[in-house]
């Protein structure tokens, strides 16, 4: 999944090279133009890699979140466990 993602942002950032590079290339604008429309290009490449990793914060705490919750449960099954099986050597213990 997270090479989907670094792949995904690797290909834009690419894409927003190249395209600034036909940009300046083809230009019908004055300098000026030109360096706004630059600008807001990587303006627009910061507001998405921003986001981006806004999501993926989120989904990791996700991912984390619902690891604690299994550990948890496995933690309190194990238990659960022990004390039966304490229970049990106590009860063969004491009718001995």
């Amino acid at each position: 999944m997270s090479d989907d993602n670094n792949s995904s942002i690797g290909w834009f950032l690419a894409g927003l090279g190249l395209g600034a590079v036909v940009g300046i290339l083809y230009a019908p604008k004055s300098g000026r133009e030109t360096r706004e429309t630059l600008l807001q290009s990587a303006e627009e490449g910061r507001d998405y890699l921003v986001s981006r990793g806004r999501e993926a914060r989120e989904q990791v705490k996700d991912y984390v979140d619902r690891g604690k919750d299994v550990i948890g449960k496995q933690r309190d099954s194990i238990n659960s466990a022990i004390e039966a099986g304490r229970s049990a050597y106590r009860e063969v213990t004491e009718k001995k």
